[in-house]
């Protein structure tokens, strides 16, 4: 098949995509911090949330038959219980978000790690945890700041970049390289089974920024406090030696990240102060 050919039918392709599915919206409320960013989506939410299901289904298998799931029933609590404070709060960036199908699954891994894949399938490496010695708060805001991605359907507005192959598939392995990296174990043993030509582009600064600013918002909300994200980018950048770790390569400078952080914790601080009242 000639490059022309190839061209041609990957614009067909989006074509159709674009056709059957591009709107322009904005997926969340503002919140306190003031996130309404429009965002244009090339594909349906439905669909990316049937490929991230199956994604971290697939994702959840590899890492129980390596016995790396789950392995430490006090951690997984420790972490559910963060989340099960987290979850209803996300009502004020967008009412439908405490009804979905969420999962929480911890995941024994030296690497610095955590996400949250779309519709609220969250995974927190043990590496994260340990070698950071990381406090409730500081995992609140790392945990915001991920289920933040998914609340921004960051995951569905980058899977219009997987026009041109197959979409389930494309959708699927793009979730997966996205969360997991090509050079992960566990990544890797998955991607096989999804399709490895479509590992998801990284995390715009402008997505990670929107997902601090939330982050911090949904921590003051669940109680936590939101200048924890703070210490912990401190933390994290003695770890990696004054550089972020390599799934933070494409994140804003890490100076640059805590001044905006610094600003967004003390814009919140009151809500954090009520929460703590209330509880």
């Amino acid at each position: 098949m000639t490059v022309l050919s190839c061209a041609r039918g990957a614009l067909v392709v989006l074509a159709a995509v674009a056709l059957t599915g591009c709107t322009t919206t904005r997926t969340t409320g503002g919140g306190r911090v003031g996130v309404d960013r429009e965002q244009t989506m090339l594909v349906s939410s439905a669909e990316v949330d049937r490929s991230a299901a199956k994604a971290y289904q697939e994702a959840m298998h590899a890492a129980q038959s390596k016995k790396l799931l789950n392995r430490d029933a006090q951690q997984t609590e420790r972490v559910r219980a963060i989340a099960r404070r987290l979850i209803p709060v996300t009502a004020a960036f967008r009412p439908d978000a405490p009804g979905w199908k969420w999962e929480v699954n911890v995941v024994s891994s030296k690497d610095l790690n955590a996400w949250c894949m779309p519709g609220g399938k969250i995974a927190v490496y043990t590496g994260l945890i340990e070698q950071l010695q990381i406090t409730d708060d500081e995992l609140a805001g790392v945990m915001g700041h991920e289920i933040a991605h998914a609340l921004r359907e960051h995951g569905r507005e980058k899977a219009g970049q997987a026009a041109g192959l197959n979409v389930a598939a494309a959708i699927g392995g793009a979730l997966i390289g996205a969360y997991f990296g090509v050079d992960s174990g566990l990544g890797q043993s998955v991607i096989g089974g999804v399709g490895d030509l479509a590992f998801m582009r990284p995390n715009s600064r402008e997505m990670e920024q929107e997902a601090d600013r939330m982050g911090v918002e949904l921590a003051a909300r669940a109680g936590y406090d939101p200048s924890a994200a703070i210490s912990l980018w401190e933390k994290m950048g003695r770890v990696s030696g004054g550089q972020p770790p390599q799934w933070l390569s494409t994140h804003p400078s890490h100076g640059s990240r805590i001044a905006d952080l610094r600003v967004y914790a003390q814009r919140v601080e009151p809500l954090y102060l009520a929460a703590r009242q209330s509880r």
